[in-house]
């Protein structure tokens, strides 16, 4: 195997504050919070012409746009099996009506970011930004890569991980 090289971001400005709710515990649905989540992102590859694995200027821009998406917002699952995520008409102007059993909670359109994952885990935010920074990079610089790992803490040390290899 050809030698490979690995380059890790992790800044300070690399957060997003965002509320959610999960299931846990079977379909114990907890009630809405927040985090301010911190994130890591290491890619490992070979070195390119410039004898280097990625530009860091173009990954940190890659995950700060990402992270950015997230800030100030309600993360909903899509997929959830209990947990309903249900658009209203009026575009930017409508509203979201989440319900899981007897629950209902309405929050406006512009507030939310509805993601295609079961539950909003912090592992499940780490592959969401995980594939959106592979699918921002240049094809040439994402092609390239051998794995990418991303890491979510959402409480002072409480990390949830993804790893994706080529």
């Amino acid at each position: 195997m050809p030698e490979t090289y690995r380059v890790r971001i992790h800044k300070e400005r690399l957060v997003f504050s965002t509320a959610h709710f999960i299931t846990y515990a079977g379909d114990i649905c907890e009630p809405i919070h927040g985090h301010n989540y911190h994130v890591y992102c290491e890619v490992e590859g070979p070195l390119d012409g410039n004898q280097y694995v990625i530009d860091f200027i173009a990954l940190r821009d890659a995950l700060q746009q990402i992270v950015d998406a997230l800030d100030h917002r309600v993360v909903l699952p899509l997929r959830h099996p209990t947990i309903k995520v249900v658009e209203q008409p009026g575009g930017e102007a409508g509203e979201v009506v989440a319900t899981h059993g007897k629950r209902r909670w309405i929050f406006p359109r512009q507030d939310c970011v509805l993601l295609e994952v079961e539950n909003t885990t912090a592992e499940l935010l780490a592959k969401h930004i995980a594939s959106e920074t592979l699918a921002t990079l240049a094809p040439e610089v994402s092609d390239a890569l051998v794995s990418m790992e991303v890491g979510v803490d959402e409480c002072d040390g409480q990390w949830g991980v993804y790893r994706w290899r080529a």
